[in-house]
């Protein structure tokens, strides 16, 4: 019986032997399912906003983790993750010009929870969200679902609770009574109202080494593909520089620029805001500019920005729908035409959380809030757009972006119309942006078929159109 034993507890040893290496091989698999970031993969990307607060009634990463396969549905292949750090509670913002310090009643100042982006500590999550664990898990769905994950930076300001305000007063910016101070306006000199942060100093480069510690810990630790940086023009694009050739020594990044300063993208980022071409689109939604102001602004790109820098357009974001106005409040019945529109153009489209569900309210900034997550008009409308950025190299938008090219019309301020194309691949964006319906004619010759019904169209040189109000097509080259 003792050498039956023997013989079965080798067997058993053996067995389990042979399964450790096909074990590690099935986690190497797992690790390399994602390929690192590259242009390749950004040519074809839409990338998404998540607001973990307000993405549910739970405000948690774990909520947040649920959903990330179905954003695999809408194209996403980019997560962008607003500041998930601890939130200061000193100077916190509550509301109107107040403070938590200025409420007395107990109860009603634990419903203000904070602007994300007074940073208590840059290493740490904000337990409201979960814990270290549970956002390894958001990363590691991410990254198994074809999706990078970046992180918000918030390199300009910390919160006044943050331990450098102790242990290095000399990172930050002071008054002329030694006082540290938030952040200053550069062209007026006074107060941005940023109050509940303070404002870091870059004059010292010591603060440089600091900062960009901080931000290879989660390169290192958690595998974090890339940062979105806040403000990022009111840092020295000297610092963002040696920031990313240090981190990039880990593992190629993707970087996005709160910001259009041409600088940042000759070294340190990929990737700007497109904010001027979103004022443009709200104002032509209101009537207040026409299609001629869109192509004289395209002209300026053409000659501010160097042949690889490209934009995020976008028709909402977190700043714009919790202080402008939700899509509909400031577009209108304009919002579908804008909103593809942001896809057909030259640069990455954004997502933000709720979009999605026809989100039509301003989301509070400072309290707990949620979206109501109702799949309704929107979803199908970006599913579709999603799959043709992901497959149609018509519509690359990074460094190697298909040609954009104006079209002729008889309706040059009320008529939208342009040509991307590439790799013999040709796509037509052609819409009416005016209130009222318009009868015109086009430069455009052969067959299409109509991507958003289906439906193919001949067209011969000089068709003559009407289209209805906001009216749009995205035609394929049959």
């Amino acid at each position: 019986m003792k050498q039956f034993s023997i013989i079965m507890a080798l067997l058993v040893l053996m067995v389990s032997c042979k399964n450790e290496p096909k074990q590690e091989e099935q986690k190497e698999e797992k690790q390399e399912s994602l390929e690192p970031v590259s242009n390749e993969a950004m040519e074809s990307a839409v990338i998404y906003e998540a607001n973990i607060r307000q993405y549910s009634p739970e405000g948690t990463f774990e909520e947040f983790t649920k959903d990330i396969p179905q954003l695999k549905e809408l194209g996403v292949k980019v997560i962008w993750l607003m500041p998930v750090y601890p939130i200061s509670m000193k100077n916190r913002k509550a509301t109107g010009d107040l403070s938590v310090e200025d409420i007395e009643d107990e109860e009603e100042r634990k419903k203000y929870l904070g602007s994300y982006y007074a940073i208590a500590d840059y290493t740490d999550v904000n337990p409201e969200f979960g814990d270290f664990e549970d956002f390894e898990n958001l990363v590691e769905t991410a990254h198994e679902n074809g999706m990078y994950v970046i992180l918000d930076w918030v390199a300009n300001h910390t919160g006044w609770d943050h331990h450098w305000m102790e242990e290095h007063p000399e990172f930050y910016t002071k008054n002329d009574k030694g006082e540290i101070i938030d952040p200053l306006n550069p062209d007026t000199g006074e107060s941005w109202g940023w109050t509940d942060v303070a404002d870091l100093d870059y004059d010292n480069e010591e603060l440089w080494d600091a900062m960009t510690k901080e931000m290879e810990f989660w390169v290192e630790e958690y595998d974090i593909d890339g940062f979105r940086a806040d403000v990022a023009g009111e840092v020295p694009t000297e610092f963002w520089e040696q920031a990313v050739e240090k981190l990039e020594t880990h593992k190629p990044l993707f970087m996005l620029a709160e910001s259009e300063d041409k600088d940042l993208f000759h070294e340190a980022f990929d990737m700007g805001y497109n904010w001027e071409g979103h004022h443009i689109m709200n104002e032509m939604a209101q009537g207040k500019k026409t299609v001629k102001d869109w192509e004289n602004y395209m002209q300026k790109i053409d000659t501010t920005y160097q042949e690889d820098d490209y934009l995020m357009n976008f028709v909402t974001n977190h700043d714009e729908n919790s202080w402008n106005g939700t899509v509909k409040e400031r577009m209108g019945d304009a919002s579908e035409a804008m909103l593809a529109f942001s896809y057909a153009l030259p640069g990455m489209p954004l997502i933000y959380s709720g979009q999605e569900y026809d989100m039509d309210k301003r989301l509070r900034f400072f309290e707990k809030d949620t979206i109501s997550k109702e799949k309704g008009e929107v979803w199908p409308i970006l599913e579709k757009l999603g799959k043709l950025k992901n497959e149609n190299v018509a519509l690359h938008g990074a460094k190697e972006a298909a040609s954009y090219e104006s079209l002729e019309t008889s309706e040059e301020e009320k008529v939208m119309a342009f040509k991307r194309e590439k790799d013999g691949q040709e796509l037509i964006y052609l819409a009416n942006f005016s209130d009222s319906p318009v009868k015109f004619s086009v430069e455009l010759d052969g067959e299409f078929k109509d991507y958003m019904t289906g439906e193919s169209q001949n067209f011969s040189e000089n068709s003559d159109l009407e289209f209805e109000p906001w009216k749009y097509q995205i035609l394929i080259k049959n």
